[in-house]
């Protein structure tokens, strides 16, 4: 995949950004002019590639440094362009909301690609194990003013089902309903924080406008969001999709060294919907929310670290 089909220059996005026909447009940033500031976002990704300290850096939705990196980006955007750019549509307008109400906008946002022709086909793609599935939980332990909840599914990799978003759903609102709860951590069981939703359930519920509404009352997230400077997580192992997602939100997060996260969620032609477009953007900044979504790649303990992902890494 060239990108450099796709570049476009200042003046371009200057005078006609809205009407970028491409699926993505890049901006070569050394070659950008200091004070080409003006310029109106296409409705697609607009990635920079260069120094981060260009003064155009900061109103792009990511960058990366090189071509190569750039060539990797075009053709994972390329592959769903519609999940992209509504994801980068999203991202842009997260800053200006509050946490509830961009809990609202992302899943209208999620709905919409949930009807999507890509969605659909990854879900007539998708490879589901025979027999039933097994059913989830988690467990509740409250020790004085401090309350403990464990994800207890690992043999799927503690997948979020749903009896276990409506278990984390109903800890944070008692969270919220007994103000002498001073801290709830979360925890999990075996190799894996969580390795995202089940992915045995997406495409339960078909009419995107009715998933919104049981989004709206039953999102973890929801709750969640109103005692996050309560809220403590634990991290082992991988964090992916809707586990990092819920545990972004937390006001203190430690992860193991040998943790890893990632949102893989482009790939299946939808964004992360378990709040993560909020939690991490407040966390990690829109851009780098973005370029994790946008690239799907994982990102090891000691980067997330450094991006503000995770606050400490315990052995």
């Amino acid at each position: 995949m060239d990108f450099k089909e796709f570049t476009a220059s200042a003046a371009e996005l200057e005078y006609g950004g809205h009407s970028w026909p491409g699926p993505v447009a890049f901006v070569d940033l050394a070659a950008t002019r200091h004070e080409a500031a003006d310029i109106r976002l296409p409705p697609c990704p607009l990635i920079g590639i260069g120094a981060a300290d260009h003064p155009l850096a900061i109103k792009l939705d990511t960058f990366v440094e090189s071509g190569s990196q750039a060539d990797a980006l075009a053709k994972a955007v390329i592959s769903q362009p519609l999940a992209a750019a509504t994801l980068v549509q999203l991202l842009r307008l997260l800053p200006s909301l509050s946490a509830e109400d961009g809990l609202t906008a992302e899943s209208l946002a999620y709905a919409t690609l949930q009807g999507s022709t890509a969605h659909r086909d990854w879900i007539a793609r998708r490879k589901i194990p025979e027999g039933d599935l097994i059913r989830g939980g988690v467990s509740l332990m409250r020790q004085g003013n401090e309350v403990v909840a464990t994800l207890a599914r690992p043999d799927t990799g503690n997948a979020i089902d749903r009896s276990m978003r409506d278990d984390l759903h109903e800890a944070f609102a008692l969270v919220n309903m007994d103000r002498s709860i001073t801290r709830i951590t979360l925890r999990a069981r075996g190799k894996a924080f969580s390795l995202g939703a089940e992915l045995g359930e997406f495409g339960t519920t078909t009419d995107p406008a009715a998933a919104h509404m049981i989004r709206a009352r039953t999102l973890p997230a929801r709750e969640a969001v109103l005692c996050a400077d309560r809220f403590a997580v634990e991290i082992d192992g991988a964090a992916i999709g809707a586990g990092l997602e819920l545990a972004a939100f937390a006001s203190r997060i430690t992860a193991t060294r040998r943790s890893w996260f990632q949102l893989p969620e482009l790939a299946m032609g939808i964004l992360p919907g378990a709040g993560g477009c909020v939690s991490l953007t407040r966390r990690i900044g829109r851009q780098r929310t973005a370029l994790m979504v946008l690239s799907g790649r994982r990102i090891g303990a000691r980067q997330a670290l450094d991006w503000g992902l995770v606050d400490a890494l315990v052995d």
